[in-house]
């Protein structure tokens, strides 16, 4: 299992799992919180036969990396993918993020700008501002956040199952675009997460990403549900969009936050042709 190492806590190494495959120009897969990077199962085969290099890895605390008591903040996150980056000598990168994974996409650009990376895509992302304050009126009250938090100190298993049923809208797609399976895979991989991870990316979902998507120069794909229940569309997908100078928005009719698992024909088919005129372009 390849690993790479972003970091120190006391005596041990803090350690990103990842996944490496194909060839041609990378496309790196972020995953959103609380899964980790096996979430991109429905995606992985289609850039592949595209012609792409795939990498996923698991954010620190998730999946198979290491679980520290501190990093959970964009900066850090950033600061883990630049590291991943760089030690795989990476260039002409197609960064894509699903939901907290697009914080990582717009923070890392912000940061470290465009100079290894070609593209960028945002499912369901977190961007642009979710906290409500008088500048940043179409956001959420902050005691909403207040509430999730104490909801995962009380019983972080029990909120995991509600919050899954409104990541896929079970109680409209359960039977037809996901399956209960599926459903009780993905509580399993979030379970499995460290319980601090889980609570303290809550308060990073309260990061400000304008500027940062101010700064995206590149082609941007921008996907998104309109039934969205965890990011709604008209306060996350919608906005991203207009804040990125350029950018293409496909709006998934009746689309859940999961859609990368109910929707993947219409997430696979938009991904697919975006680097494939990537591909057509460097040709």
């Amino acid at each position: 299992m390849p690993y790479i190492t972003v970091g120190k806590e006391n005596s041990g190494n803090i350690d990103l799992y990842y996944e490496d495959h194909g060839s041609g120009d990378p496309v790196i897969l972020i995953h959103g919180w609380p899964l980790s990077g096996a979430s991109w199962e429905k995606q992985v085969p289609v850039l592949l036969e595209a012609g792409c290099r795939v990498i996923t890895y698991d954010r620190r605390g998730f999946g198979a990396s290491s679980r520290p008591t501190s990093g959970y903040d964009y900066d850090t996150f950033a600061a883990d993918l630049n590291k991943l980056i760089i030690a795989l000598d990476l260039s002409r990168v197609t960064l894509a993020g699903f939901s907290m994974g697009g914080g990582e996409v717009a923070r890392y650009i912000g940061q470290y700008g465009t100079g290894r990376v070609s593209r960028a895509i945002l499912i369901s992302a977190v961007t642009p501002y979710l906290l409500k304050l008088p500048d940043n009126p179409e956001g959420v009250d902050g005691t909403v956040f207040d509430g999730i938090k104490h909801a995962i100190r009380a019983d972080r298993p029990a909120f995991l199952t509600r919050f899954l049923s409104d990541f896929y809208n079970f109680d409209v797609l359960g039977g037809k675009r996901v399956s209960d399976e599926v459903r009780q895979y993905s509580w399993n991989v979030a379970v499995a997460a460290s319980a601090k991870a889980t609570l303290d990316c809550v308060s990073a979902w309260t990061t400000d990403f304008r500027k940062d998507l101010q700064r995206i120069d590149i082609p941007t794909l921008v996907l998104h549900g309109d039934s969205d229940r965890i990011l709604p569309f008209s306060a996350s997908g919608k906005r991203t969009h207009e804040f990125i100078k350029g950018s293409r928005l496909v709006t998934v009719e009746g689309g859940p936050h999961g859609i990368t698992w109910t929707h993947s024909d219409i997430v696979n088919r938009e991904l697919a042709d975006f680097v494939g005129r990537r591909l057509a372009a460097r040709k």
